[in-house]
């Protein structure tokens, strides 16, 4: 089976990093169990911690760089374990987690029996790059440290939809994602059929055009075509998107582009035919410049017998798609 962490690479750094440090510290865990000792590898960095040098939960915290509730789980444990002590500190409202002389015996012991061979077992894993994947990560912690990965990403913009040219390798695509909305809503006229099955003939080789958006991670998820139908004259047709894409403004996006190809064809006028029951669609049409045009309807609405709706492109300039 595929390994899904390691073939999205970036996107799932942090589980992997973390399935990493599990694998790991179930190693050292042996290590401390033949060596008899009663604790887990996660418990040593707070025994290291408090080694001769009581502290505070916040202080603790601070020190191991994890966060409160984490560092309190933990030393509730070593405390149970009879490891550690919280005692009363100056201020009353905080306590000082101190080891206890169980806690230093066995502190020791890991010293001697169980450091020793879990460090002498990273250098025989990394080798001679030990030291750089160190610094590597001291470098990712203190990066992390001024910027998290939440205010990372709200910077970043990439590019999520983009526009694809038709390619004969996308024909299914566009069959599959007019016939689906279009079987859901009416009936699959023979317009229709001759359209999807034979989209190079009946608009690539007849002078029309069609575009495909495409959402990083989901694939192909719209198309809508350009089909000429005079000497200057086309229609907008076939458009569809996935109901993977809702919430993408894939629908507008794609759009936007194919009006911008419209004008590039010098198209006039450039239509399209429509049904109410298309609401949705339908406003998106008026947002980007399609007013309602009798005129259009009587020239070109009996193509289809759904249509009762007609549109003509009136509206100046439209942002490209970015």
């Amino acid at each position: 089976m595929s390994d899904i962490l390691r073939q999205h690479g970036a996107l799932f750094l942090g589980s992997r990093l973390k399935r990493l440090g599990e694998r790991m510290q179930a190693g050292a865990s042996k290590v401390s169990t033949g060596a008899g000792l009663p604790i887990q590898p996660l418990h040593q960095p707070f025994l290291a911690a408090l080694d001769g040098h009581p502290m505070t939960i916040g202080q603790l915290a601070q020190t191991l760089g994890i966060s409160q509730p984490g560092v309190t789980r933990a030393v509730g444990q070593l405390v149970e374990l009879g490891l550690a002590q919280s005692d009363p500190g100056e201020d009353q409202r905080q306590r000082t987690i101190s080891l206890t002389p169980a806690g230093i015996t066995v502190l020791t012991r890991a010293k001697l029996a169980v450091w020793p061979q879990v460090e002498a077992a990273v250098h025989a894993l990394f080798g001679e790059r030990t030291e750089a994947f160190l610094r590597q990560i001291a470098e990712v912690e203190d990066a992390l440290e001024a910027a998290p990965i939440d205010m990372l990403a709200a910077q970043a913009h990439p590019a999520v939809l983009t526009i694809r040219e038709y390619s004969d390798d996308l024909a299914a695509d566009f069959h599959d994602i007019n016939a689906e909305w279009i079987e859901q809503m009416f009936q699959l006229e023979d317009t229709d059929r001759e359209v999807l099955r034979n989209p190079r003939a009946r608009i690539i080789d007849a002078g029309g055009d069609i575009l495909f958006v495409e959402a990083k991670g989901l694939g192909i998820v719209g198309t809508c075509a350009l089909q000429k139908t005079g000497d200057s004259s086309f229609e907008l047709t076939k458009m569809g998107v996935r109901s993977s894409a809702r919430g993408l403004k894939a629908g507008e996006f794609l759009l936007a582009a194919v009006i911008e190809r419209a004008r590039q064809l010098n198209a006039e006028p450039l239509y399209l035919l429509s049904n109410e029951k298309c609401a949705a669609a339908v406003h998106l049409y008026e947002k980007l410049g399609f007013r309602h045009d009798a005129d259009i309807m009587a020239r070109y609405g009996a193509r289809y017998e759904r249509c009762n709706v007609a549109m003509r492109y009136v509206a100046g300039p439209v942002p490209a798609p970015r």
